[in-house]
């Protein structure tokens, strides 16, 4: 059984053969990030700077010096008007003329309202022929000033990255759990009210317009944020204090179980330089009441080094999973893809029973060619090359495994398989790095479209903000 549970208190072309078609519309932008007229402004009230008792938390994340969080959309791609007219469905005809045929396969079922990946598929499944880079577009702002859910005047949230999703898996309550890492306010406040990491909660279904999120409360585990202070979000995971050296508590994955809620997080040591960074261990957290409040299981805690942390040994193989995935199947289990910290590594795969996801010593290591249990030295790369942030789902309109992730180029790729395990496909382009001035990364696929339209978000370095985007396959 696990530990119990510590609560803390309070490279590729611009566009292959045309078909990479990546367009937004573009708000105006601020000179700068902290003399905007919402950026630079005081909060309408007194508001804490992160959940602490009040106690000033000095800011160690790594929101960019010069981030604007008034910056417009990108406009990515200098593409041909007939090309951007190719992914607008008013012009099927020029539509017809740039889209491949597809692949002959049958009619497409649709997703269910609370799709689950089912048991490994038949292995004779081939991997999808897409033929071409699918049709990629912006949707809009997720977080910051020009956002849907204006997050800066509603949870004083003007900067942050990340939006990794998942449904809480209640039936009664479904919702989309979103999880930030490091979170800035209002830059007029000492500290610019900086956070570890914040939650946000929607049940908004019609994500071709961006992503609404009702109010928050201090109470109301439905609400749209977890609150400290009425129109303020509050850290949602805090410090074990097992590190002597903290940069931050970083959120990597989610899922729920029933409807217990499970996030994968990563204790930074040291940010060191673009892509590369240190971490003093991953662990798993988990929320009894929907995100509310979260507790840190310490036999959960996986340094990657020797002597990094106290209280845990270091075991071979746990630099292995310093951040990843979740996938729940319809086999009884959890799948659990790992990357070592940064974007320089290629990635894992394990699994666990899920009534076990906090337990380490029931997790078992995919070697190639056999599940090995117990032993994380023993897991063998499944996915190749540069993996950065990513996640995993099972596509219905493929019939596919799937994973989305950003390489150490700034590239935004996926890949598909038979089974969470592999092979996996080589990778597909779907936002190349040239069509993203400014640094994308951290593709987070939205647990409800599962289909041939997927949204999910994508984190934009020089705005320090979060966008929805949406990629149509072929």
């Amino acid at each position: 059984m696990p530990s119990r549970i510590r609560i803390a208190t309070a490279a590729a072309s611009v566009a292959v053969l045309g078909f990479n078609a990546v367009v937004g519309v573009s708000p105006q932008a601020s000179a700068d990030p902290c003399t905007g007229p919402a950026a630079g402004a005081m909060p309408p009230q007194p508001m804490p700077n992160a959940d602490t008792g009040g106690n000033y938390q000095p800011p160690v994340g790594h929101r960019p010096a010069n981030a604007n969080p008034n910056a417009p959309l990108p406009k990515l791609g200098q593409l041909s008007r007939d090309l951007i007219d190719a992914f607008n469905p008013t012009k099927a005809r020029s539509r017809a003329a740039v889209t491949p045929v597809p692949r002959p396969q049958p009619a497409p079922q649709p997703a269910p309202r609370r799709a689950i990946a089912p048991t490994v598929p038949a292995q004779d499944v081939p991997h999808p022929a897409m033929g071409s880079t699918p049709g990629t577009s912006i949707v809009g702002w997720v977080t910051g000033v020009d956002s849907a859910a204006n997050t800066l005047n509603r949870f004083g949230v003007s900067g942050t990255d990340l939006g990794i999703m998942w449904d809480n898996g209640d039936r009664a309550n479904n919702q989309v759990l979103m999880a930030f890492g490091d979170t800035f306010g209002y830059c007029g406040v000492k500290g610019q009210q900086w956070r570890y990491n914040v939650l946000f909660r929607t049940q908004d279904r019609t994500l071709a317009r961006g992503i609404n999120v009702q109010s928050g409360s201090m109470t109301n585990r439905y609400a749209g944020t977890p609150e400290i202070a009425t129109g303020y979000s509050k850290q949602v995971v805090n410090s074990i204090k097992w590190a002597p050296i903290e940069k931050g508590i970083i959120p990597t994955a989610g899922v729920s179980v029933g409807n217990v809620q499970y996030m994968n997080i990563m204790s930074i040591r040291n940010w060191d330089s673009p892509g590369a960074w240190t971490t003093n261990f991953s662990a798993i957290a988990v929320s009894p009441d929907n995100g509310q409040h979260w507790g840190v299981y310490p036999g959960s805690v996986r340094t990657p080094n020797p002597n990094d942390t106290k209280n845990t040994q270091y075991t071979p193989g746990n630099e292995k999973f310093q951040q990843g995935a979740f996938l729940k199947t319809n086999d009884g289990y959890v799948y659990s893809f790992g990357t070592p910290a940064g974007r320089t590594g290629p990635a894992y795969v394990s699994r666990v029973p899920q009534n076990a996801v906090p337990d380490l010593s029931r997790y078992e290591y995919w070697d190639g060619g056999t599940w090995v249990p117990n032993n994380p030295g023993a897991a063998a790369p499944v996915i190749h090359g540069s993996v950065g942030e990513m996640s995993a789902q099972y596509n219905t309109y493929l019939r596919q495994f799937l994973v989305m992730y950003g390489n150490l180029n700034g590239d935004v790729l996926m890949s598909t398989a038979p089974a969470p395990q592999g092979p996996w496909s080589p990778p597909q382009l779907v936002v190349a790095a040239q069509q993203t001035p400014g640094g994308a990364y951290a593709p987070y696929l939205h647990p409800w479209s599962t289909g041939k339209e997927l949204y999910y978000t994508l984190s934009l370095w020089s705005a320090y903000n979060v966008m929805l985007m949406k990629t149509t396959l072929p």
